[in-house]
């Protein structure tokens, strides 16, 4: 998993930019439309269980049409929607929906697993197990689809006439303007912290497996349900930035997600530590879920312009998205390494690493605010 998600990670690197600047140009509806309806006929294929070659050609291909068409063209509707005074909501709401959407699919999905399993999970074979895990796969392709025509009847976000689409093509020139901000700068770095932390909750449901001591169905359940934390995490600190800062909210949620990474990568929460697993897995994901939710939100406070949003997001992307290259396999390493408890204190020291960057980069934005 980790080796395909770093061919994701490649393919999205490039479409990042080069994604940037067409959403400066074309109306984000029907660029989001057309790259939901690419992706759900990737998981056609992914449903035959195709060789890793294959696999790997999937996941290039989905590298594409989640981003090129996809990333900027959501985060510059999202700006537009949000105006000048709600932000943080308009960003908010965004991350919060798409958690709250997350989480309801993961339970779908392990409801249709369970389901379609006909035997008991422990018994099951790998056969057995493919021909239930099928069901979730074409189940959310159709969801996927039908998500992408929705959005191309429905979703009419158009920007004022001041604030433009952008009629010239991809240009150096407003790429040295971006540049030359500090603020991009800082919030590379910032996204990338941050989205290192969301590449961890990744492991929280094979924590509660392999540390915890828990089932599939329960290790599963466990990722599904810390997930219902992300749409409340999203929408009380999207309210909480517009009534001060958004950095000074993504300040705190650096602070929160370093408690949480000092919890786990101490190594004190063992299989008898029920209550205490929970209430750090709460305390980490409220962290990570508050920074995601708000760093896209800081892009006013920062200066940059709406004009030239996309571009902005592409380049900034470009960076603070590299988790998607060097997470999987690092994690990966670790984890099969050093099996059990030591794996995973591993990876929560290099958590630990990263939410001080986070948290440094964070105070520095408040400065320039400021």
């Amino acid at each position: 998993m980790g080796s395909l998600f770093s061919v994701y990670a490649t393919v999205a690197l490039f479409s990042y930019i080069f994604g940037g600047s067409l959403a400066d140009r074309y109306l984000p509806g029907k660029l989001i439309a057309i790259s939901l309806l690419l992706t759900s006929l990737g998981g056609l294929i992914l449903a035959t269980y195709p060789s890793f070659f294959v696999l790997q050609l999937i996941y290039g291909y989905w590298g594409f049409t989640t981003v090129f068409l996809f990333w900027s063209a959501m985060i510059k509707g999202t700006r537009i929607w949000g105006g000048t005074k709600n932000q943080g909501q308009a960003f908010g709401f965004l991350d919060g929906g798409r958690g709250l959407v997350a989480a309801l699919m993961g339970t779908i999905g392990v409801f249709i697993y369970s389901l379609f399993l006909e035997a008991d999970v422990q018994a099951a074979n790998i056969l057995e197990r493919q021909h239930a895990f099928k069901y979730v796969i074409l189940f959310s392709s159709l969801v996927v689809a039908l998500a992408g025509v929705w959005v191309y009847f429905y979703l009419n976000i158009k920007p004022d006439e001041e604030q433009g689409i952008k009629s010239s093509s991809h240009s150096l020139k407003d790429i040295l303007k971006v540049l030359k901000l500090e603020s991009v700068w800082l919030l590379m770095l910032i996204i990338l912290c941050a989205y290192f932390g969301y590449k961890v909750t990744d492991i929280y449901s094979l924590y509660a497996s392999e540390v915890m001591n828990y089932n599939e169905i329960e290790a599963a359940n466990v990722g599904s349900l810390q997930l219902y934390l992300r749409p409340i995490a999203c929408v009380l600190f999207g309210f909480l930035a517009d009534r001060s800062k958004s950095i000074f909210w993504i300040t705190i949620g650096f602070l929160i997600m370093l408690l949480g990474s000092v919890l786990f990568a101490s190594g004190i929460i063992k299989s008898h530590l029920n209550l205490m697993f929970f209430l750090s897995l709460i305390i980490l994901a409220v962290g990570t879920y508050a920074i995601r939710a708000l760093y896209f939100a800081v892009m006013q406070e920062g200066k940059i312009s709406l004009a030239l949003t996309g571009t902005a997001v592409g380049i900034i992307s470009l960076t603070g998205y590299t988790p998607d290259i060097f997470a999987g396999p690092l994690m990966g390493y670790y984890l099969d390494r050093f099996p059990g408890l030591i794996g995973h204190q591993y990876v929560f020291i290099y958590l630990v690493g990263f939410s001080l960057i986070g948290l440094i980069c964070a105070l520095r934005f408040a400065r320039i605010v400021r």
